[in-house]
């Protein structure tokens, strides 16, 4: 409990210190130099940490993951949105996908972001050769909800509204839903999004929080 330089180890002897200037006591000094410089180069390994997930946080780096190359069908009988943008971009596949045909694995495809989105009826069906794998949410009072929602689909159709819409800006200076495209791609953006009688082909979907009111999952013999 004593911390003064009298105090005396528990086996009764004293604690030795090295003398200035002997072979101990300049391991001592190198450990403290070795300690220093170690703190000084975990320094910018933290601050670059602390920058990709600021970076992460503020959507500028996508969520990218290797697409399974099967379409999936999403129906909506009405979409909802603040925060819309829209550009164009490829998807990739595992390496050696077997859904790859005579595409190297790639798909084009259009990127739709949405900061908050809600939709009514949502169906997704995936076609699973003879049966359909089928997912159905939000048919009661509650809606789906989703945010940071982004999806990349060949086809879309509907019925669409926007407003104050902004069409033919790069994608890399896009600013509504909080994610960038490539630079030198067409898109477009606008503060609201509202899509009656939805239908899309996507190959991906990504969102920060999607909640699924009266969700259902089954097989059926009929997709959305």
């Amino acid at each position: 409990m004593a911390s003064s330089p009298d105090a005396t180890a528990s086996n009764g002897s004293t604690p030795e210190i090295p003398e200035s200037g002997s072979a101990a006591d300049g391991q001592h000094r190198r450990g403290r130099v070795r300690l220093r410089r170690a703190a000084v180069m975990a320094v910018p390994a933290t601050m670059v940490a602390a920058g990709l997930m600021i970076a992460t946080a503020q959507g500028a780096l996508g969520v990218q993951f290797a697409i399974s190359g099967m379409p999936f069908t999403v129906t909506a009988t009405e979409l909802n949105g603040t925060g819309f943008e829209q550009f164009g971009g490829l998807d990739n596949m595992a390496d050696d996908s077997p859904n790859a045909g005579d595409t190297g694995g790639q798909v084009l495809i259009v990127t739709s972001a949405i900061k908050n989105a809600t939709l009514d009826h949502l169906c997704q069906s995936v076609d699973l050769g003879g049966t359909n794998l089928l997912i159905t949410a939000g048919s009661g009072s509650d809606k789906v909800q989703a945010t940071d929602l982004t999806t990349d689909s060949t086809e879309l159709s509907g019925n669409a509204s926007f407003n104050n819409i902004e069409i033919g800006n790069d994608a890399s200076t896009l600013n509504k839903a909080g994610v960038q495209g490539p630079k030198g791609v067409f898109s477009q953006q606008a503060d609201t999004v509202r899509i009656a009688n939805l239908r899309q082909t996507n190959y991906a979907t990504t969102a920060g929080v999607f909640k699924l009111p009266g969700l259902k999952l089954r097989f059926s013999d009929q997709g959305c």
